[in-house]
């Protein structure tokens, strides 16, 4: 929680690039491992700073764009990771082939580091709230959806308007703070549960696509590509919509986007997992690639709606933990259930795939899809408490303002101690 509590205190753009910096030192140390303890440790520091960079991002995006352009925007972000992903995955494999693993790495951290360079040097550090401060200004009218909560009356939750300055909280009051918030804690479990399912998945596919629709190795790559093109549709997609809902006064947009998403994906999936002709399960497979990945913006741009723009580094860093833990142990839980069907080796690269190990697989795969539609049914349940947590953030905003406008303006350090030396001179002046 240090960074995270760092973000909301500190220049995040400095953050940010110090973060990217890390990364770019933890592959260099990566390519200069000489033995597999080093590398095991260069890869758990990698890990850990992969994590540091998510508030920062977080929180610039709330001043940088205002509430209503949100969900477009972290559509945007999020098809950058896709993408970068993508290519990172291709570019590392094919240096890996061709040259060395060791030059796999060092040609990742390159450019890393030219990206902390050029954001430490060119990307403005915004004033924090500003967004805020901006749509509830009496020329600027209030965003849509704030608009359409003051429309309907809506009130806050006694007792959660936050009156304190969120700098000041302490790491467990703002961790006590940001879990209570119901409408945060259900997002918080939907995207774990949202990329869970997607790292396990991703870790197993190319294996299950092979045995069960009996493909080489090239074209399940290139099918498994297909619904990654879904996927980025997703992301790009579910963004705007969720923002145009909004826009006519549907309030509770995003959680509901987010809701239809997750059963969407799980009703998609179902069938793609059981069907034997590529034909008929490649639109499916990418449409419910697409359905998978579109909960992501619109949950994420729900998040900052809820939460004082003070406590989104911290609230995100709670996120980012969640979600990285969920990643982590995806996998390992992914290959024991399927261990346990009767797949034993699932993991492995192999000329045949063997039908119990494909048959475990997708018994895997159905069974993580029920996880999937129960998080769609709690996030329909949870829209309904998502207008009132958004009524409470704009209250604590608000009395957070007040607060700092009726207390007394304070002098720069450096001004009272000029003023400090000039008093205590000024009796020598006078007897002199």
């Amino acid at each position: 929680m240090i960074t995270p509590t760092l973000n909301d205190r500190v220049r995040r753009v400095n953050v940010l690039a110090f973060s990217i910096s890390l990364w770019a030192v933890a592959m260099g140390a990566c390519a200069l491992a000489q033995t597999y303890g080093w590398l095991l440790l260069a890869r758990l520091g990698l890990g850990a700073v992969t994590a540091t960079a998510g508030p920062a991002i977080a929180s610039l995006t709330g001043d940088f764009f205002p509430a209503a352009e949100r969900g477009k925007i972290y559509g945007y972000i999020l098809s950058g990771e896709l993408l970068g992903a993508g290519i990172g995955f291709v570019v590392s494999g094919t240096v890996a082939a061709t040259v060395s693993w060791r030059a796999a790495f060092a040609v990742l951290a390159l450019p890393a580091a030219g990206l902390a360079l050029a954001i430490w040097r060119a990307l403005p550090e915004p004033a924090r709230g500003a967004q805020t401060r901006r749509e509830h200004a009496p020329a600027r009218p209030l965003g849509a959806a704030r608009r359409a909560i003051e429309s309907r009356d809506i009130n806050p939750v006694p007792g959660r308007v936050l009156h304190r300055d969120p700098g000041e909280l302490t790491v467990r009051q703002a961790i006590g703070y940001v879990l209570r918030i119901p409408t945060n804690r259900w997002l918080i479990a939907a995207g774990a549960v949202g990329y869970f399912f997607f790292a396990g998945m991703r870790t197993f596919a190319l294996v299950f696509v092979r045995g069960h629709l009996a493909l080489g190795q090239s074209t399940a790559t290139a099918l498994l590509f297909l619904a990654g093109i879904g996927a980025l549709a997703g992301v790009l997609v579910s963004g705007r919509l969720a923002d145009k809902l909004i826009q006519r006064s549907r309030i509770n947009a995003r959680v509901l986007v987010g809701a239809v998403s997750y059963l969407a994906a799980a009703a998609l999936l179902a069938p793609a997992l059981l069907l034997t002709t590529v034909p008929v399960a490649l639109p499916l497979l990418m449409a419910a690639g697409a359905a998978l990945s579109a909960p992501n913006p619109p949950i994420d741009a729900a998040r900052l709606d809820i939460m004082p723009a003070g406590l989104w580094g911290r609230a995100e860093g709670i996120r980012t933990m969640l979600r990285q833990s969920a990643q982590a142990s995806a996998p390992l839980l992914f290959g024991l259930v399927a261990d346990l069907l009767g797949g034993a080796g699932a993991g492995r690269s192999q000329q045949y795939i063997p039908p119990a190990t494909t048959r475990a697989l997708q018994e895997t795969f159905l069974i993580m899809l029920v996880p999937i539609a129960l998080t769609g049914l709690t996030l329909l349940g949870a829209r309904r408490r998502y207008a009132a947590d958004v009524a409470t953030a704009i209250a604590s905003e608000r009395s957070l303002k007040s607060a700092a406008d009726e207390s007394p303006p304070r002098q720069p350090p450096q001004r009272r101690r000029r003023r400090a030396r000039g008093s205590a001179a000024s009796p020598a002046r006078t007897a002199g």
